[in-house]
């Protein structure tokens, strides 16, 4: 992740000199800040104005009235720098905001709320290997003012561009203000986790069965299946560390009132809420499926081992025999029975093969060979 990150800082200067941002025609004029990939005003849930810079669009809303919804993808300090100052956000919300790998979060700034999301995108793959990567996870934080809302994506996915054209579509939700931007990144954040936890529930009934299967290799286990069960449990964990801390803010913003949140938004967090709470449930359960999944993997590699250590007895127990009668008729003493016997030597070879079937007929009757 580290290295596409710093790829991707190496490549943006060229990408935004080349492109225009996200939300501007090419012949719009050249943003001031390279981070923004989108700015607008909306008056009545409509988009009123394209403005090039934040300073632009909250004249125009302390003048005119509406919200301004601002959109940066990996701001550096330098580009933050001047839109924390325009929108008054707090230093430690902004140092969170710039490095990122931030817990998700709900932290109140006199009437700023600022609020961290967990994306999680299902990394697609032909078949589970003990070094697969399941999930990949990003970051969106909202700063929730009464006339703005600033939303800062890390990562490769979470992307706003479709959230924010179907907020478009629907002016009457969007005249509510930036709660509702902020449901509506909550509720994608949230339905982005319900599709997760379908693919990776596949993942695990795929590994379940080959684990269960009698079908794959002896004792029903092959030497793989340890190492996909233990990296599905490292992709379940950090998909855990998304869903589980986000239940506490999403509670508060459905339960508590707060100023920056509409009170008729406030009802439609509490159904996010819910289906977060289902979510959490299911990755737990993933949890918990997993180490029993581990625990049975484990117990058939005992069995098996003990299987290859009843068959290695029994095959020394076999050869034992003719061990233990050449070593007693290895002695030489002359007054040993038998020894100048004309049939001596067959009849103990016969009796040697014979105790040798009989102990081999014995352990295969038990089930050792």
């Amino acid at each position: 992740m580290s290295m596409i990150r710093d790829l991707r800082a190496a490549v943006r200067p060229s990408r935004r000199r080349d492109a225009a941002p996200f939300g501007y025609e090419k012949s719009a004029p050249a943003c001031v800040n390279s981070a923004i990939v989108d700015c607008a005003v909306y008056r009545e849930g409509r988009r009123a104005q394209e403005a090039c810079t934040p300073a632009e669009a909250m004249a125009a809303v302390r003048t005119e009235g509406g919200f301004a919804w601002i959109g940066l993808h990996e701001p550096s300090e330098a580009e933050f720098a001047g839109i924390a100052a325009e929108f008054g956000l707090h230093p430690l919300a902004v140092e969170d905001a710039v490095h990122a790998h931030q817990r998700p979060k709900l932290e109140r700034y006199d009437d700023t709320l600022f609020t961290v999301f967990k994306t999680v995108h299902y990394v697609e793959h032909a078949e589970l290997t003990s070094t697969s990567e399941v999930v990949e996870t990003g970051e969106v934080m909202c700063f929730t003012g009464r006339n703005f809302i600033v939303t800062v994506r890390h990562g490769g996915q979470g992307s706003l561009r479709a959230l924010r054209h179907r907020l478009q579509d629907d002016p009457e939700l969007l005249a509510k203000g930036p709660s509702a931007v902020l449901h509506a990144i909550a509720d994608q954040v949230v339905d982005g986790y319900i599709a997760v936890a379908g693919a990776v529930q596949e993942d695990i009934d795929e590994v379940e069965i080959d684990v269960f299967s009698s079908g794959t290799g002896r004792g029903g286990t092959r030497g793989g299946d340890a190492g996909r069960i233990y990296q599905l449990k490292r992709e379940v964990l950090e998909f855990k560390r998304a869903v589980s801390p986000l239940l506490r803010p999403l509670q508060l913003l459905s339960e508590r009132p707060m100023r920056p949140v509409d009170s008729d938004i406030q009802k439609y967090f509490r159904d996010v809420a819910d289906h977060l709470a289902r979510v959490n449930e299911q990755v737990l359960s993933f949890d918990d499926l997993l180490n029993s999944i581990l625990q049975a993997n484990l117990a058939q590699a005992a069995v098996a081992q003990n299987e290859d250590m009843r068959k290695i007895t029994s095959w020394a127990a076999i050869f034992a025999v003719p061990t233990m009668i050449a070593g007693i008729y290895g002695m030489n003493f002359n007054n040993m029975p038998e020894l100048h016997w004309k049939y001596g030597y067959p009849a103990v070879l016969v009796a040697t093969v014979a105790l040798c079937f009989g102990i081999h007929r014995g352990f295969k009757r038990n089930g050792w060979l």
